[in-house]
Parts: C-alpha cells; sequence; structure tokens
C-alpha cells in the first residue's frame, strides 16, 4: 500500500478499522476530569531558590509543570505556530515529497508513530526535525512555506535556552550544582515534532497519541490553546490539561528520570482528538548527546549501589524505545539494577 497522511485533505465519516483500538484500550473520554491543581510557574518572579523549589515539587509529585515568563518572545511562538499552520494546508503532493517512515531521517513527514511496527494506528501526522545545530540541520528542512526555515530556526535558538534555563533549575532543585545535568547530558540533541491532528469521526475509539513517556531529557510543548487534548496520568487517573495563556508544558522525560534515580517521574501523558476541530502542537525535545552516559550522580545514589538504574548510554536507549510499540511498558523498566 502506497504510504499517506490523515492531512489530505479528505473528510473521513467514519474512521477507518485499521485506527479503531481494542474495547480494553480507548481513551474512555466520559471518565476524564479537568486536572485543577496544574503547577504554573512564573520564569520571571526573580525569585531563583523558589523557582527551583516549585520545580521540584512539580517534577516530584506531577511529572509535568507550565511555565509562564519564560524569555521565549509571544512573536517568535505565533510565527512557529502559523508556519506550521501554513505546513499542514499545503497540497499532499506538496508534503508526500517529505514522507517517510524510516525513524532515523533527521526530517520526515510521517503518520501515527511507527506504521511499520504498529498494528493500530494514531490519528496524527507530524512533521519531525533536528535542530542543533541549526547549520547542519536547516539546509533539509522545507522549503515551502518561504517563511518556514527562518521562523523555525529562531524559534529553535529561543526554546534551546529556555531549556537549558530548566535543566539549571531541576539540578539546583536536587541539590546539585546548577550545571550538573547539562555537565552529564553533553552537547545536547534537540528534534522538534509538529503534530497534526486533523478532526475524527469517532474520537472515542482511538488516539492521537497513545500513553507513553517522553525517551528525552525535557519536552518543551507549545499547546494549542483553541483545541485542547493532551491528558495526563495522576494517582492512576487520565486528567485533561487545559492550555494556560502564554505558558509552555514541560515534561520530565525518561532520562531525567533516571539522573534523578527515580525521584522525578517520567510523566505518562497521551494525546486524544477531537471530531469537530484540527488541532496542532508543538512539541521541543532537548536530548542526551548520543554517547552521554545516563548515571544519577553520587549524591543521589550513594556510592552507585543503591542506583536504580543501570549505567546506559542515549544511543542504546533510543534505540530500544524505536524498536518498540509506543504503548508498551515503560522503556526505562528495561534498564532498571
Amino acid at each position: 500500500m502506497e504510504p499517506t497522511v490523515l492531512s489530505s485533505g479528505f473528510r473521513y465519516t467514519s474512521l477507518p478499522e485499521s485506527y479503531v483500538r481494542p474495547e480494553t484500550d480507548r481513551p474512555k473520554l466520559s471518565e476524564v476530569w479537568e486536572l485543577e491543581n496544574v503547577p504554573v510557574i512564573d520564569l520571571g518572579c526573580g525569585d531563583r531558590s523558589l523557582i527551583s523549589q516549585q520545580i521540584g515539587d512539580a517534577c516530584r509529585d506531577f511529572g509535568f509543570f507550565q511555565v509562564i515568563n519564560h524569555g521565549v518572545s509571544t512573536e517568535a511562538a505565533a510565527r512557529m505556530q502559523e508556519v506550521a499552520r501554513e505546513f499542514f494546508r499545503l497540497p499532499v503532493e506538496e508534503k508526500m515529497k517529505l514522507y517517510s517512515d524510516d525513524p532515523s531521517k533527521t526530517m520526515r513527514l510521517s503518520t501515527s508513530f511507527n506504521v511499520t511496527k504498529e498494528q493500530v494506528h494514531n490519528w496524527r501526522d507530524y512533521l519531525r526535525l533536528h535542530c542543533h545545530p541549526l547549520d547542519k540541520y536547516t539546509p533539509e528542512w522545507p522549503s515551502n512555506p518561504s517563511s518556514f526555515k527562518d521562523d523555525v530556526a529562531n524559534y529553535c535558538r529561543e526554546v534551546r535556552e529556555l531549556g537549558f534555563r530548566l535543566q539549571e533549575a531541576i539540578s539546583e532543585s536536587l541539590g546539585l550544582e546548577k550545571d550538573c545535568m547539562r555537565n552529564i547530558l553533553g552537547e545536547q540533541g534537540q528534534h522538534m515534532a509538529i503534530n497534526y491532528y486533523p478532526p475524527c469521526p469517532e474520537p472515542e475509539l482511538t488516539y492521537g497519541l497513545p500513553a507513553h513517556t517522553d525517551p528525552n531529557a525535557l519536552t518543551i510543548l507549545l499547546q494549542d490553546m483553541h483545541v485542547s487534548g493532551l491528558q495526563v496520568l495522576k494517582d492512576g487517573k487520565w486528567m485533561a490539561v487545559k492550555p494556560h495563556p502564554g505558558a509552555f508544558v514541560v515534561n520530565i522525560g525518561d532520562q531525567i528520570q533516571a539522573l534523578s534515580n527515580g525521584k522525578y517521574k517520567s510523566v505518562w501523558h497521551r494525546a486524544i482528538v477531537n471530531a469537530e476541530q484540527a488541532r496542532m502542537s508543538i512539541a521541543s525535545f532537548l536530548c542526551p548527546q548520543d554517547d552521554a552516559t545516563i548515571s544519577a550522580p553520587e549524591k543521589l545514589s550513594g556510592d552507585g549501589s543503591q542506583a536504580v538504574y543501570r549505567n546506559f548510554t542515549y544511543t542504546e536507549y533510543y534505540k530500544k524505545f524505536w524498536s518498540r510499540n509506543l504503548d508498551q511498558e515503560h522503556c526505562l523498566e528495561l534498564f532498571k539494577n
């Protein structure tokens, strides 16, 4: 079968069979409540110790938080969202020039998660980009829309700086030197997934993305302000995260869970879809250097004898992650001592 994408302009009136989840694995949307007490942390408050304390509490109790006054300009975020919308409005023939099912490609348009391995597909198209160093990867990015490269590169620079500030605060919240986490993670890679979830005829039967944790260190998510879809697992229940004006959602990834020796949780989250409206989200990922050894600092694991996870490289972890279905058991479980 020829590969195809959902953002073709065709409006489905019923859900194709290949997207229908088994009855035991459906969103049960009527059982989802809105999460009222999502931590919203003001990075511009000027009190560094308060910020690191609030971030530490959120990492331990929620595995994610939202940030405001974060230093990413309103204009950069707005231009990023607009050029992303323009890309997915392109004719399907134009977009399909970029299509690939190969997860090792550093720039590709694809659909679902891993269509060559999964049995049930997810109601999502996405454009995946590598973003650091920019001078290496920008040339392979789409040239259409014409402003794509400039708008996305500018956004990537600002988000990267935000990610480093957050990693410093996370380090300090663990009682470590502010540069500790960055030193372990090395010259971090940066990826982006521009996710497009078209209107879905039967949203109660499928997912945009099923439950998963992120394999990287830190995820910075720019949510669609008009159509919500992010849900997180809190105390065994799925809860909806309402977009907060001007905020980014920050997810702790698997690598920070390992580096914190299990003190901080890589949050289980999923994306649901909407019957009437398309939704877009833009996820930026900071990833350890490929050969970085992920090992909890001695201060958190004693002499190493109390380390929850064995040492591993990010390359080893990432290969294992992509060899599985997205909704299998937590990949970190495979690295436990």
